[in-house]
């Protein structure tokens, strides 16, 4: 055991309360959620920026000691990696995300460039009990997700967001939306379900005026999957349903067609029963066609809206209202028009009190 002095501490890390000092062990638990320092090897022109615990962005560059936490990656846009097997001091490892998760990276995105390559210093500890001197491995999360978690709503209508990939607009679109219902007087939460841990999404939602916000990662959760998206999704609507919000809105990181859960999620009846309505991000016109099949066929769920880059002006927007009988509004342009859909779609008969 030896003492490490950090530069940054990822945003993934921020449940751990880690000061500048950290206390690592040459010996790593090879687990997902794992907290691990290591030391950057490497300068990069692009993609080059880590989210600290504080929720600003930093810029990283070579010799830099970084604290992030163990984990998988399987991004469309962005890099895709593995959790390692096992890992010693002096062994590679790179960062695969701007939260802090790292792995070992199998493929990367020509737009990003090459992910950082770095070193590992050790695993950190923490010293849970006071005066013990034998430090535990660290951890991320707050709290543990509860074996098959329910979903109680307590009459809290809920907004979801899905998308037909990752960089959709389904964030500007969460937050276009809660501005308009917080101006209406209504409360709002706000959570992501799924994705790689990165605390932006949930930052701008609070931004937007969101009372209580969540995310995947305060349960232990580095990245999801289809095995805990469900229960991820059911817990963390229990959770922000009962500080009795006037509306929950949740937003489906990465796409309908995608390893982060997503399908998993819609599959789920507890869910599907909790939807007041789903607002489908496209891209494009092809995209927005696509989804809505999907929603329809494959779920039974009808999409309340079509917002996104295909809805950016009026020529894509009339394309999907004709073509596809959907309303579409433009979350950037036309927010006050998205935020009066929502609102007639919680003021729809059969939508929670």
């Amino acid at each position: 055991m030896k003492t490490v002095v950090v530069d940054k501490i990822a945003s993934v890390a921020m449940s751990c309360r880690l000061g500048r000092e950290v206390r690592v062990s040459p010996d790593i638990v090879c687990e997902e959620g794992v907290v691990i320092a290591v030391e950057v090897l490497t300068n990069k022109a692009r993609y080059n920026q880590l989210e600290l615990a504080s929720g600003r962005m930093a810029q990283v560059k070579a010799g830099d000691i970084v604290v992030g936490a163990l984990g998988h990656r399987s991004a469309l846009f962005g890099y895709s990696g593995h959790l390692p097997t096992r890992l010693a001091p002096g062994d590679p490892v790179n960062i695969l995300n701007l939260g802090g998760v790292m792995g070992i990276c199998d493929s990367a995105n020509p737009d990003r460039g090459q992910p950082f390559a770095c070193r590992v210093l050790g695993g950190v500890l923490t010293f849970p009990y006071l005066g013990e001197r034998i430090g535990r491995p660290a951890r991320v999360g707050e709290r543990a997700l509860p074996d098959a978690p329910d979903c109680r709503l307590y009459g809290v209508p809920v907004i979801g967001l899905a998308g037909t990939c990752m960089d959709a607009g389904k964030t500007a679109a969460a937050c276009a939306i809660i501005s308009r219902l917080c101006h209406a007087g209504l409360k709002v939460a706000a959570f992501k379900a799924t994705g790689v841990s990165l605390r932006r999404d949930i930052l701008a939602m609070e931004d937007a005026g969101a009372s209580q916000t969540g995310i995947f990662t305060d349960f232990g959760v580095v990245t999801t999957t289809s095995s805990n998206g469900p229960g991820l999704t059911r817990a963390m609507l229990s959770e922000l349903a009962s500080e009795k919000p006037d509306v929950i809105v949740f937003e489906l990181g990465d796409g309908l067609l995608g390893t982060y859960g997503v399908e998993a999620i819609l599959k789920d009846e507890k869910v599907r029963a909790a939807l007041t309505g789903l607002v489908l991000c496209a891209n494009d016109p092809v995209g927005a066609w696509g989804g809505v099949e999907i929603l329809r066929k494959h779920f039974g769920i009808e999409p309340a809206v079509v917002t996104g880059r295909a809805t950016d002006n009026e020529v894509g927007a009339a394309l999907i209202r004709e073509r596809m009988g959907v309303p579409a509004f433009n979350a950037l342009t036309q927010e006050a028009e998205l935020g009066e859909c929502i609102q007639g779609v919680l003021a729809a008969p059969g939508a929670p009190a």
